[in-house]
Parts: structure tokens; C-alpha cells; sequence
């Protein structure tokens, strides 16, 4: 029995080694200045990395994550052509009923593992900016998880640190992360109907996509650590109290929404007589597509509404009054 639990030990640990060389070496590779592979590299190294942790989790509370038939008493294991065990996908060790992971973080990880099939079989352009939020999450996660699960002597936050950036971040450059129009479509499209099926309260918790906010600061007196990124709390005093020089980045998408969802939530609010007839002539008479007015977006050959527009639509209901209701 001592052999048997020396050698679970022996290949937990290999797993954790494994599992912690992949975080870090995607860590390591989004970073990199000289590398432009980044989002693609760290979306399949996190899964192999969670993946192999998610083993070891197992294989510590001696759970099979072998894929079999059960055939009486007997199980008959599934194996590859050469003869090797088919062991589990970080997808079925997150639905196990065993598994330690909690709602939102599965969440994320979820959604890096949708977003790894999409990457995997086409290349990809442009698509850092518009992820770092949901990286980030799934860096903080895992640190969290590991040492929670097997001790702090396992964290990774002790060998990582922020990476220096050479441009700062400018109103443009905030304002074009909330658009899709240099997106792939496929990613595009993925993005939105992954967001669109978190609840709202998911999607604003750090451990779903965790957002900065940037802050230019200077010390107040000599000796005094000036540090270049600062965390504040959304509901802190400091956070209410900041001027309009400081710029909030929230990395989401901005709500999108269907043209028979603009109806359907007109029709909520009592405008029955609101059709998609009326709708489209509304749009058309204030030439709503065009880009610079910013009501909407195109993905993936589909048009979005953003929720300006769906502001823009019920004012219009309400100067008609009766007429539409």
C-alpha cells in the first residue's frame, strides 16, 4: 500500500511540474514582444495546463480519468491504436460531478476551450487585445485553485510579474476594444454568443474576465514606491472620486442585440404595433448602418444593434405614443 501511494504521488507530482510549465511557459509567450503567435500559443498551453492539473486533482482522490465501459464488475478501458490509455479532456474533468472548480471559473475556462477549437484549425489576426481580460482570469484562477488544492508552496504568482508596455493606451484605442470590425468572423461570433450566454453577473466577476483599471500616477514625495499599475477596488472611495482624466477599460463586448430582439423588447414595453416593416424603415431613415454613428456592428455577415440604438428605437415609440401601441 506504501508503494502503491509513493507512486500516485510520484506521477501527481510529474502532472502539477507539467501543469505549472504550461501556465508559465503561456504566460511567458504572451509577453514576448518579439513573438505576434500569442493568443493562439496561450489558449491551447492553458488547456494542456489545466488539463494536466485537473489529473492530478484526480488522480489524488484516486477518481479514474481513464475513458471505459463498464462490461459487469469489469472495466474495458478505451485506448488509442498504439495501445495507450484514452485519459479525459479538460472538458469532461470540468462536468465530472467531482470536480473542485466553481461555476464562473469553469465559465472562463469554457470559453477558452470553445475559443481553442475555433483558433486551432484556421489561422487568427488581431485578436489580443480583445482577450486579455479573459487571460488574465484564467491565470489568477489557476493560481488560486492550486494552492487551494495543493498547498502555496505551488503558486505561480511568485515567478510571474506585469510586462512593460512601449504605447500607452489612448481614447481611440479604448474605444476600438469594444469593436468586433477587426475580429475574424468566426471569433467574432464566438465571442458574442459565449458573452450573450453568461448572465450579467458572471460576466462582470474577475474570475470570468478580470479588468484593470489604469491609472497615471506619480509619488507624492521622494522615497515613495511609485508603483505603474494600480488596483481599485469599483466600490472603493478612490474609485468614485476619480476625474474624467483617468480612463475605465472595460474589456467587453458592448450588449448586441437582433433586430427581432429590438423588437421583442419594444413590444415588452407595450409598442404592439412596432413591426420589423417599421423598424427597418427607422433605421433606413437615419442611415443607422453607417459606421461613424456608432448604433451597430457587423459580425460574421450578421447585423448587431448595440444599445444606444435600442434607446434610439424606443424614444422614437414614445414620440408615436398610440399610434404604435
Amino acid at each position: 500500500m506504501a508503494k502503491r501511494s509513493r507512486k500516485i504521488w510520484s506521477i501527481k507530482s510529474e502532472l502539477l511540474t507539467k501543469s505549472r510549465e504550461a501556465m508559465l511557459s503561456a504566460v511567458q509567450i504572451f509577453n514576448n514582444p518579439n513573438i505576434i503567435f500569442k493568443s493562439e500559443s496561450f489558449i491551447v498551453l492553458v488547456n494542456i495546463s489545466w488539463t494536466y492539473f485537473m489529473h492530478a486533482y484526480y488522480r489524488d482522490k484516486k477518481i479514474d480519468y481513464r475513458y471505459f465501459e463498464q462490461k459487469g464488475k469489469r472495466k474495458r478501458y478505451d485506448k488509442t491504436k498504439r495501445g495507450a490509455y484514452k485519459y479525459w479532456e479538460l472538458e469532461r474533468c470540468l462536468n465530472d460531478k467531482n470536480c473542485p472548480i466553481d461555476k464562473i471559473p469553469k465559465s472562463n475556462l469554457n470559453f477558452l476551450i470553445g475559443l481553442r477549437h475555433e483558433v486551432e484549425h484556421q489561422m487568427t489576426t488581431r485578436i489580443d487585445d480583445y482577450l486579455s481580460a479573459r487571460f488574465q482570469a484564467c491565470c489568477l484562477n489557476y493560481n488560486h485553485y492550486i494552492k487551494k488544492l495543493f498547498g502555496d508552496e505551488f503558486g505561480i504568482d511568485k515567478h510571474l510579474s506585469f510586462s512593460l508596455q512601449f504605447s500607452s493606451i489612448s481614447d481611440e484605442h479604448a474605444k476600438q476594444l469594444n469593436e468586433f470590425s477587426e475580429l475574424p468572423a468566426n471569433i467574432g461570433s464566438f465571442i458574442n454568443d459565449f458573452d450573450n450566454s453568461v448572465t450579467e453577473e458572471e460576466f462582470n466577476n474577475p474570475q470570468y474576465s478580470y479588468r484593470v483599471l489604469y491609472v497615471p500616477k506619480t509619488a507624492n514625495r521622494k522615497g515613495q514606491a511609485d508603483k505603474v499599475i494600480e488596483f481599485i477596488p469599483a466600490n472603493s472611495p478612490e474609485a468614485q472620486g476619480l476625474n474624467k482624466e483617468y480612463v475605465l477599460i472595460k474589456d467587453r463586448e458592448r450588449p448586441k442585440f437582433l433586430p427581432n430582439q429590438i423588437i421583442s423588447k419594444v413590444k415588452e414595453l407595450g409598442y404592439n404595433k412596432f413591426t420589423m416593416h417599421k423598424h427597418t424603415k427607422l433605421w433606413q431613415s437615419k442611415n443607422a448602418k453607417e459606421k461613424e454613428k456608432g448604433f451597430g456592428v457587423e459580425v460574421a455577415n450578421t447585423w448587431y444593434w448595440y444599445d444606444n440604438w435600442l434607446k434610439e428605437v424606443i424614444d422614437y415609440c414614445g414620440e408615436q405614443g398610440d399610434l404604435l401601441k
